[in-house]
């Protein structure tokens, strides 16, 4: 892994993308995420590194995944939401996993006919 592609390096261009994808102050973001604005400020500049708590925090209040936020994934679609979904079929049983499987196939072709 180069030095230019540490985890550390790239979070702080990432959250602020989010950030903006999101449309957020970085007071905004702060009050989503239960923290100082000056705590996000620092983060984009690289001048801190967010524990792993307040990695989750962001990460939550962005509504992106912290692979995302730390380079470990390009997709900044890959949503919290989506990791939460996963863990839930995950609890069910086969059969109502393969039924939640098939549902979920269907409506995105479904919505992909659309063009949506």
């Amino acid at each position: 892994m180069s030095e230019s592609s540490l985890p550390s390096q790239i979070f702080p261009a990432r959250l602020r993308q989010a950030r903006e994808l999101r449309d957020l102050s970085q007071g905004e973001l702060a009050e989503k995420a239960g923290m100082q604005a000056s705590a996000i400020s620092h983060f984009e500049t690289g001048g801190r590194k967010p524990s792993f708590d307040n990695l989750r925090r962001l990460a939550d209040a962005l509504d992106v995944t912290t692979d995302f936020l730390v380079g470990r994934v390009t997709d900044v679609g890959a949503t919290a939401a989506a990791d939460r979904l996963h863990r839930d079929i995950q609890k069910l049983k086969d059969s109502d996993r393969s039924f939640t499987e098939d549902l979920i196939r269907r409506m995105a072709a479904r919505a992909g006919d659309k063009g949506v």
